[in-house]
């Protein structure tokens, strides 16, 4: 008679068995160790427990504190600590000068100890007045990307309040839309590698859903700033981007012809030199007709534009179809003008013509 292991199944002599006798055990060894409910309990018990000593510590009203969920209260504190990396305590009277208009000061006692119900939330020194003087919002980041600070106006723009923002991410390309992650990523690499320059880059932010509903999308916002160097001796952990974001025009979508209020049509050769533009082109940019015939493109563009510009124009030159693109264009006041340019080869190809959209 062949007799089967009930653990293997194979074949085994009479009384074997491949598994061990536990009268044979070692002395020493020790059961496996296996996860049970009330195990699993006492952990999330305890995971709750260290959540709600951290949101008692973040300075806000305790009514706030009452409406943060989980996810939210780790990304406050997470904003606070890269805060506090970037300005110690003591450091903000001794940055640049306007570093401590960017930030609030924080110190121990402001990031530990819980303020009564009647304090106001943790913002900037700038006042909520001071604040909303500002065409837009204040934004703060390391130099990896990752966000740093909002001003709390920023619900005021694009209809989301600080907290419900740092829900989306904690960098600012998850705050953008996806189309502008390459431009702002190579507009804050050139930043970076030097210092004190201001670049400008336009995108899309996220937005709240009534937004989206009462303007028919996401809000469109310049962000302009420069890397300073917080602390000396300068290094990457020391440097923070400091910037503006304000809202410009809602961006075209492909499909929307838009207002002809708002644009203006112009004809180019293939090498951009004006042969034809609307007259409107005169309430936008300020240029009478005559005056921009001869002229080329590039003559008008903003230098940290020219290279955004030149990929589509070299992309719409062999071919590639309708292009988009976000520049700065000169006006005759010598201010600069915000466009959302789609150029497009004509049918014989020897022309492109080019929709500009004014987004201010």
């Amino acid at each position: 008679m062949t007799i089967f292991c009930s653990h293997c199944h194979r074949p085994l002599q009479a009384e074997m068995n491949c598994l061990p006798r536990r009268g044979k055990q070692a002395p020493g060894a020790s059961k496996p160790f296996r996860s049970t409910k009330s195990a699993s309990k006492a952990r999330r018990d305890q995971i709750n427990v260290e959540l709600q000593a951290l949101r008692s510590l973040l300075p806000i009203s305790a009514r706030e504190k009452e409406r943060l969920s989980y996810l939210h209260t780790m990304a406050l504190v997470c904003l606070r600590l890269r805060g506090a990396q970037l300005f110690p305590p003591g450091t903000c009277d001794t940055a640049v000068p306007h570093a401590s208009l960017a930030l609030p000061h924080q110190d121990s006692a402001s990031l530990c100890a819980p303020p009564a119900d009647s304090a106001p939330p943790a913002g900037p020194v700038l006042g909520a007045e001071l604040l909303s003087l500002l065409p837009g919002f204040l934004l703060v980041l390391s130099a990896n990307g990752k966000l740093v600070y909002i001003s709390e106006n920023v619900a005021q723009v694009l209809g989301l309040s600080v907290v419900e923002l740092l829900a989306q991410g904690d960098t600012v390309f998850d705050i953008l839309d996806g189309r502008a992650h390459e431009d702002a990523r190579k507009k804050l690499l050139l930043a970076h590698e030097e210092p004190g320059r201001e670049v400008t880059f336009v995108s899309e932010m996220r937005t709240s859903k009534a937004f989206r509903l009462q303007h028919g999308g996401n809000r469109a916002v310049a962000v302009r700033g420069r890397f300073t160097a917080l602390r000396w001796p300068a290094s990457p952990s020391t440097a923070a981007f400091l910037a503006l974001c304000t809202p410009v025009a809602r961006l075209p979508a492909d499909d929307d012809a838009g207002s002809q209020d708002d644009l203006f049509q112009s004809m180019h050769i293939l090498d951009m030199t004006f042969t034809d533009v609307t007259e409107s082109v005169t309430y936008h940019l300020g240029y009478r007709r005559e005056e921009l015939i001869g002229q080329s493109w590039y003559s008008l563009l903003h230098p940290e534009d020219a290279d955004l510009a030149a990929a589509q124009h070299r992309a719409v030159a062999l071919g590639a179809g309708a292009g988009t693109a976000v520049l700065r264009v000169l006006r005759r006041d010598r201010t600069w003008a915000w466009l959302c340019v789609s150029a497009q080869r004509d049918s014989g190809g020897r022309a492109i013509t080019c929709t500009s959209h004014c987004l201010r």
